[in-house]
C-alpha cells in the first residue's frame, strides 16, 4: 500500500498508539498532537474526500466520533471538542481523516477570519438556492 493512510488504517506502519478500530476505521493519537488525546478516526478503505466514502464506512466514522469524544471529555475534562476535516488540496495525508481535538479555553487554537475578503454574506439567499438546485440533481 502506497497511501499512508490506507496503511496507518490498517496496521502497517509502525509505532501506531491505536485506540479503537473495527471493520471500517481505525483510531489513532495524531502523532504530533495540538492537545493530550488529539485523536484521528481513518477509514480502512480509501477515499480522499467525505464524498467518497461509502455509507457503511460514513456510519462508522460518525459513530467513532460519538464514542471517542465521551472517552475524551471523560478522560480529559476539555472545555470543547474540536471536530473536522480538511478535504481536496488540504488534506495533507491524502486520505479522509477526521481530527478530535480536545480544546481548552486559552489553548491558542484559532479560527481566523479569511485572509482575503469577501462578500459572502450579502449573497446568502443566492447561495442557498443554487445549493438547492445543486442538491436536487444528486
Amino acid at each position: 500500500m502506497e497511501c499512508l493512510g490506507c496503511r496507518i488504517a490498517n496496521g502497517i506502519e509502525p509505532d501506531l498508539n491505536v485506540i479503537y478500530e473495527n471493520a471500517w476505521i481505525t483510531c489513532v493519537l495524531d502523532i504530533d498532537p495540538f492537545n493530550e488525546g488529539h485523536t484521528l478516526i481513518l477509514p480502512k478503505k480509501h477515499a480522499r474526500d467525505v464524498d467518497e466514502l461509502d455509507r457503511e464506512t460514513a456510519h462508522a466514522v460518525m459513530d467513532a466520533s460519538q464514542k471517542m469524544t465521551s472517552v475524551l471529555k471523560q478522560l480529559f475534562q476539555p472545555d470543547g471538542i474540536r471536530i473536522c476535516q480538511d478535504g481536496g488540496k488540504f488534506n495533507d495525508l491524502t486520505h479522509y481523516h477526521m481530527h478530535l481535538i480536545p480544546r481548552y479555553e486559552g489553548d491558542g487554537m484559532t479560527w481566523d477570519e479569511p485572509a482575503h475578503p469577501h462578500d459572502a454574506a450579502a449573497r446568502l439567499e443566492q447561495t442557498r438556492l443554487e445549493m438547492i438546485e445543486v442538491l436536487h440533481h444528486i
